[in-house]
């Protein structure tokens, strides 16, 4: 059947997406970012930002199998078809590491010069990852596990989500300066940017309506229409609510999945956590569904 992997906190929260129902939870994790599945190995993988591991798990029955070891503040993750590797991107370490899906044994790193936000693949066994420090798109060989090449996506600024388009050779990149840049995955030309909300986490892409999406933390969900390969166009800006950053997508229904809570005041700054963030008041959060 279907499940939704919802990361929260120290567990990931598996949901009918259908129904809403909890079906069970991945427990364990420390700062819980980022799941990927590989499904011909039966494995799935999910990010844990503040201990540098990736807890590896069995699809059907959700036992956790291990702890793999990657690097610092390891976030967004994918599977790689071509490779049959698991891909994390490590924010704080500039650095991309490959775990086997099969095995769950780390096969090695991939130096980015940047901190990495949200990565795709291609399926070709080429991956792309936006680099946020550097407002720029990196594209990975992943077999080689090397940077082949980079570009930028300059009037955009702190890229964070990253969608593709596999038919057009399209990247969607959502912009902490409220645009999503979008270039073109062959040649590396920025081909427009389009104005989104404020706070921009996650990007999707729907292939069966050509809907691109921006989640963003003011409350919105930006929807972008590609009218064709080269043009493109804001359809809606839909409410959602404030915190409401992270998304998925399901292809089979074209309904958006984003959670959030409610916030209260955020903690003292320390020498640790300058900026600290809002406190999340317990029992608060919240699964929102937005049908097509």
């Amino acid at each position: 059947g279907h499940r939704l992997f919802i990361a929260h906190q120290d567990r990931i929260i598996v949901v009918d997406p259908d129904s809403g129902k909890v079906l069970g939870e991945i427990p364990g994790l420390n700062r819980a970012h980022g799941v990927a599945f590989a499904y011909e190995a039966g494995h799935g993988f999910a990010t844990s930002g503040a201990d540098s591991t990736v807890t590896m798990f069995d699809l059907k029955s959700l036992r956790v199998l291990g702890h793999i070891m990657v690097a610092p503040d390891d976030d967004a993750v994918l599977y790689d078809p071509a490779t049959k590797r698991i891909f994390t991107f490590n924010g704080d370490a500039h650095s991309a590491s490959a775990i086997d899906a099969v095995s769950g044994k780390r096969v090695g790193d991939i130096d980015l010069g940047a901190g990495p936000e949200f990565g795709v693949a291609a399926g070709d066994g080429k991956l792309f990852v936006n680099l946020e420090d550097k407002g720029a798109v990196a594209e990975i060989d992943a077999a080689a596990m090397r940077v082949k090449r980079q570009w930028s996506l300059a009037p955009c600024e702190s890229p964070t989500g990253l969608a593709i388009d596999r038919a057009h050779h399209r990247l969607f990149s959502g912009c902490r300066n409220k645009v999503m840049a979008i270039s073109d995955a062959t040649t590396g030309a920025l081909i427009t940017t389009v104005p989104i909300g404020q706070g921009v986490d996650a990007c999707r892409f729907d292939p069966g309506t050509q809907l691109a999406f921006a989640s963003n933390g003011d409350g919105t969900l930006t929807v972008v229409h590609e009218d064709a390969p080269g043009a493109f166009s804001v359809v809606a800006n839909v409410a959602t609510k404030r915190g409401a950053r992270t998304m998925e997508l399901d292809l089979r229904t074209h309904r958006v999945f984003t959670a959030t809570a409610d916030f209260g005041p955020p903690p003292a700054a320390t020498a640790e956590h300058p900026r600290p963030r809002p406190s999340i008041v317990p029992g608060t959060f919240t699964l929102l569904v937005l049908d097509p």
